[in-house]
Parts: C-alpha cells; structure tokens; sequence
C-alpha cells in the first residue's frame, strides 16, 4: 500500500528528525508538500536542503493562511498541535495528521502499539526480543530508536511493535493497532496539556481507536479502555493471576515461598530469574507477557526471552558498586510516576534498616511533586536535589534530610558521603533534563562516570 500522489499541498511542520523522515516519504511519493519551522535555524536545514533542494521550506513564526491552503498538515511531535495558526487551518477544513498516520498508511503487518506515563521502552523492546525470539523479522520503534517511517525503506517486517508517546498519539486517527495497550497512567508533561490531566489522558487513550485486542493494567483503572464489546480485553496486576489475568503467584518449595509469573493461577517462571531487581520489572515481564499473547506469540518464546532481558540503558540500571554501596542509573525516570516505582521497585529489596539516597531534580514539566512523599518517606533516609526545580521538590516533600548540589559531580560526592555499606544510591530525577544537560541519556551518562570514579 502506498500514498497516492496528489496535487493537494501537504505541509510538514517541524524539521527535526521526524519531520524530515515525513519529508522523505513524500518526496518518494511525489506528493506536492513544502516544510515550514517556527525555529529561524533548524539544526537539520542545511543538510535538508542539499538533500532536497526542491523542497520549499519557511521558517519564523507559522503563516496561518498557509497552512489553511494545504488538505493535509503533518505535524512534528515537538509542535503543540494548539498553535493559532493550526488552529485557523483546522477550522478551515485542513486536517492534522503525525508520522504514525502516515506509516499506517503504507504497512499491512500487525502492530503492536504501546503507551503509558512509565515503562513504555522497556515494555515495547521486551516485547520486540520476544517477537525475535519467535523467530519472527519484527520491527521496534516510533518514540524509540527507529522513526517508524525509516522501516518504510526496508522490506516490509513481519510485525511491528511500537512505543507511542502523547505528542505522536494526538496527531494519530488511523492505527488500528493489532493489540493496544496504556502501561499506567500518572501526570506528565502538564505544561504541554495547559496543567490539563484529562487532555493528557484522552491523548493517551487515542492509542485504541479502531485496535482490535486491548491489554489493560488492572492495577491502575485509568488504563480502562472505552472499546466496543466485541474488542478482546485481557490484564495483568501485581496480585494473584486468574482466568486470562497474569498476576503472580505464591509457591512453597523445599518449605519456602517462591514467586511466579503466572496466568490463570499456574505458574510461568519464577520471579527470581528476571535479571532486573525491583516489582517494577516484575510488572514489566507481565505487561510484556500480556501483549506478545494477545498478539499470539509462543509462551516459551516469550519466557526465554524475559530470562534473557538486560534491561535499557539509564533506565534503573546498576552502574557501580563502591565500598558496598549500589549506584543505579534511573535518569530515564523523567516524572514523577517514574520516581515513584523506582523507589517501590528497588526499596522492597534492601535488607531491613538499609534505605536509599535519592539524586532528583531537573525541570520538573509543570508537575506536582506530592505523590512522591509517601515513597521518600518509606524508602529514602537522605535526598540530594539538583536544577531548576530543586526548591519546589523540597518544599512538597516537607523531608528532613534535604541537601543541594550545584552539578550532578557534586550531587554523586554528597549522595555517597550519605549512603552506607549495604544501601544503594539511586538517580531518579522525576524532572527532565534540559536545565543542565542535552537529555536525559547525557544526564545518566554524567552520573554513571561520576559513580565510577568514586
């Protein structure tokens, strides 16, 4: 399948790496399109234009008499679709589609589409190793790794499993996803959606529109599809599995407990073969086993391939160990949700009176910190906080043990001046990083040498 060439404008907004895989596709199309940017000097334009010398591109502030003359406008994720001049051209018949719209347009294979406030990388590239390890040529991408439109110039896979993100979710109308699912759901990017939880939520649940089979998380009733009766509905929960539910389950052997993974109450694999700590990653392997059967995928395809899981980089990952005290690299963790299952992933498994020292802090997005209180206060003996929001982290937390550094050097000096043989010390800023780093993959890499130098 493929876009039919039109002499109907189309125009691209935004030249960042999205919007040029957009750009590519329509030139391969021969469609009639031009690039606009609200930036005056795009990163990517002079690299564009060698490219595609054609190709009209204008930048500075958005012409909303242009962009009411095209049929179709193809937003960046990075563009908030509220802009006026999107606004007058939507009301003037224009209609906004993403890179999502137009990848479903070209592909035939099945999709497996995943969002959620958390885990949405370490799910959907699970889920990817276990579609490998069926044997199957599948595709991962969309908010990870890959832009999807780049599979476009490879032969057609066989399944593709993608990470969607809220930005790329409200421009989607058509994916029809073979299996959808919302992880979880916690406030994020709130100064995208005007403080605005609903409007971030509805962007969530764009994610079942038209999909066939849903997975819910029954642990969190905002992942409950609004779906047709007809549509195939299976769950996990951190509880005990029942029909059709995974959930865990408890078992003596050799007269002590032993959990599972399981689905209708019998045992899959035991807990203690996941190589990732935490009841965050037990969730995960769940989650993960949810989606790869509803998508039909062999079970022993999909438990080995959870026993064969490293997990992702920054993403609660073990960096150092120094004079007994565990340094984790959690700077994935970019809101609050994020924090909070860190901490309850990681807390359960200290031995009693050990606790954690919390690195946190960056732009918080808008949000409020107060769901962390309950977990610091559980888990944590001592915080460390860096960037712009900083004071607004302490002030909710209300914590006694409070200290600030000025770098993410510092920050790693005090946490380890502060965390005993036994405890581990854990970057899990809940806050982008744009106020002191380039992303969050800088801000983890920044800790994890800091850690290893100590």
């Amino acid at each position: 399948m493929s876009v039919i060439a039109s002499d109907q404008l189309k125009i691209v907004i935004g030249l960042g790496l999205t919007g040029i895989s957009c750009a590519k596709l329509l030139a391969r199309n021969n469609a009639r399109f031009m690039v606009v940017d609200t930036r005056e000097n795009p990163a990517n334009l002079a690299a564009f234009q060698q490219e595609y010398p054609q190709v009209k591109v204008m930048l500075g502030p958005l012409d909303q008499e242009l962009l009411a003359s095209a049929s179709e406008l193809i937003l960046s994720p990075g563009v908030a679709k509220d802009d006026p001049a999107i606004t007058y051209a939507l009301e003037r018949g224009s209609k906004l589609v993403g890179d999502i719209d137009l990848f479903c347009r070209e592909v035939s294979a099945p999709i497996i589409a995943i969002t959620g406030s958390n885990a949405k990388s370490s799910v959907t590239t699970l889920v990817g190793e276990m579609a490998k390890q069926a044997g199957l040529n599948v595709g991962v991408g969309g908010n990870i790794g890959l832009p999807v439109l780049d599979f476009l110039s490879m032969p057609e896979k066989e399944l593709y499993v993608l990470e969607l993100s809220s930005f790329q979710l409200e421009t989607t109308n058509d994916l029809r996803a073979e299996v959808a699912c919302v992880l979880n759901l916690t406030p994020d990017h709130l100064d995208r959606y005007d403080n605005d939880f609903q409007k971030y939520y509805q962007a969530k649940h764009r994610i079942f529109k038209g999909c066939k089979k849903v997975v819910e998380n029954l642990d969190d009733a905002l992942t409950h599809p609004l779906v047709a009766k007809q549509v195939n509905i299976t769950g996990f929960r951190l509880g005990e599995s029942d029909f059709a539910i995974f959930g865990v389950l408890n078992q003596l052997e050799a007269g002590e407990p032993r959990e599972y993974l399981a689905l209708a109450k019998q045992p899959l694999l035991a807990c203690d073969k996941i190589k990732l700590p935490g009841r965050h990653n037990v969730i995960n392997a769940l989650s993960a086993l949810a989606l790869g059967s509803q998508a039909g995928l062999p079970m022993a395809s999909m438990l080995q391939a959870i026993e064969d899981f490293d997990g992702l980089e920054h993403r609660c990952q073990l960096v150092a160990s120094k004079k007994g005290v565990s340094y984790f690299n959690d700077s994935k963790g970019t809101n609050v949700g994020a924090t909070v299952a860190a901490l309850e992933g990681l807390g359960p498994t200290l031995a009693q009176g050990k606790k954690v020292v919390l690195i946190a802090g960056g732009d918080g997005k808008g949000a409020s910190f107060e769901d962390l209180a309950a977990p610091v206060r559980r888990y944590v003996q001592a915080l460390v906080l860096i960037g712009t929001d900083a004071k607004r982290i302490a002030n909710a937390l209300d914590f006694e043990e409070i200290y600030f550094a000025s770098s993410m050097q510092e920050a790693v000096q005090q946490a380890a001046s502060l965390a005993q043989s036994g405890e581990i010390v854990l970057l899990s800023p809940a806050c982008a990083s744009f106020d002191m780093f380039d992303s969050y993959t800088q801000r983890g890499e920044v800790f994890s040498r800091a850690a290893e130098g100590l």
